[in-house]
């Protein structure tokens, strides 16, 4: 693992559930488009670009085709009810995130007050 800081750690862990949100939400505003396939972020690569390149800065992780979900006669393979369960999931993700980049302030703030 390169040296890279817990903050700048866990700015890339952000953006990438915020992109991974954004490409959820596409998705579902796409439900009724003909051949629309549904499009992911593999988390862990994302991540692992994060480390490898000691942060979100550059980082642009890629979207791409979810394989093997059953197409409707249109082409168009969006289920909402797993987008809806992978938006939820992303969701607390990201809150998780926010709540880990607060306590890291928090112990900042404790260690410069003493």
């Amino acid at each position: 693992m390169s040296n890279i800081s817990t903050l700048d750690l866990l700015q890339g862990y952000l953006k990438v559930t915020s992109d991974r949100q954004q490409l959820v939400a596409a998705n579902m505003a796409n439900v009724d488009t003909p051949g629309y396939h549904t499009r992911d972020i593999d988390f862990h690569s994302a991540m692992q670009q994060v480390i490898n390149n000691s942060g979100a800065s550059e980082l642009e992780p890629a979207a791409t085709e979810v394989a093997n979900l059953p197409e409707r006669p249109d082409g168009n393979n969006v289920n909402i009810d797993r987008e809806s369960m992978m938006l939820s999931e992303t969701q607390l993700q990201y809150q998780m995130g926010v709540e880990l980049v607060k306590s890291e302030f928090h112990t900042l703030f404790t260690a410069i007050k003493e």
